[in-house]
């Protein structure tokens, strides 16, 4: 992996050489959820991926995101490449209305030794993969964190025992997350990274979804519906494919390069039909 170049796509070369530190940490951490979106666009355009981190990585610095496997994946080999102490857990996502568990579509990060007048311990919970949830790490400590306009909560886990529940804010996309203390190698993720890009039940397959935090909120955009949520929220639905690239662009910093205009073309076909199919009742 070149270390370098996934330091200049967070806009952080100087950090090759900092001293490892939990305010190091946080400026990786901070960086890499504003300047490298939460996306799964490439089951949309019919690219298959694997959950390697090297190759995730790769694919950062090309300019692109990913999802949990993808960007915490690639975080974890910077953050290793780095010198931090990092440790990958399985956990589980909980849509609204699910049941909690620690299904594996989730993964998560641990960092340790990096001990903070907030957070004497040293741990933190490093997640990347959470859409419109963390912009920084959070203490390993049971406690209640704001961050910018969104309240937090770490807790013992219910479902996993040992290990940890994150809660989201009640605007957030989900209800929450557990995961195991164990730590687990990015092939265990394997086969839930297949069902979850080729799965018609799936989520990433039924929307085309792209997020992007930042300290003042998050802006997400499922479709064709553009949403900023913050210090209150609004929504716009972008009606045409000028507009559809352009928030792409702008708002998520994917001008997608790697892109050829005929992909182009079939990817917002397939998104505009999905949407009007949602429109009229259908499953998208």
């Amino acid at each position: 992996m070149n270390t370098a170049a996934y330091l200049r796509r967070l806009g952080l070369p100087g950090l090759l050489t900092a001293p490892i530190s939990a305010e190091t940490l946080r400026a990786l951490h901070a960086a890499h959820v504003e300047r490298v979106s939460y996306e799964a666009l490439e089951i949309w355009l019919g690219r298959a991926t694997t959950v390697d981190p090297l190759e995730s990585a790769e694919r950062i610095i090309g300019g692109r995101g990913g999802y949990c496997y993808h960007l915490n994946g690639a975080f974890s080999a910077l953050a290793l490449a780095l010198g931090y102490d990092v440790t990958r857990h399985r956990g589980g996502v909980q849509p609204r209305g699910a049941e909690p568990g620690v299904s594996g579509n989730h993964l998560v990060l641990t960092v340790r030794g990096l001990p903070s007048d907030a957070n004497p311990g040293g741990e933190w919970l490093v997640d990347l993969g959470l859409g419109d949830a963390l912009h920084e790490p959070l203490p390993l400590v049971a406690g209640t964190y704001r961050q910018g306009p969104f309240v937090y909560a770490l807790r013992p886990s219910e479902v996993a025992p040992g290990g940890w529940r994150f809660d989201h804010d009640p605007s957030g996309s989900f209800e929450g997350m557990d995961f195991g203390l164990e730590p687990v190698g990015m092939s265990s993720f394997a086969d839930k990274h297949v069902e979850l890009t080729t799965s018609p039940t799936s989520g990433f397959v039924r929307v085309a979804t792209v997020q992007r935090r930042d300290a003042y909120g998050v802006d997400s955009l499922r479709g064709l519906a553009l949403t900023r949520l913050g210090r209150g929220a609004h929504s716009v639905t972008l009606g045409t494919a000028r507009d559809y690239y352009a928030a792409l662009a702008d708002v998520f910093l994917l001008p997608l390069d790697d892109v050829s205009d005929g992909e182009k073309d079939k990817l917002w076909r397939k998104v505009h039909e999905a949407h009007e199919s949602w429109l009229a009742g259908g499953s998208a």
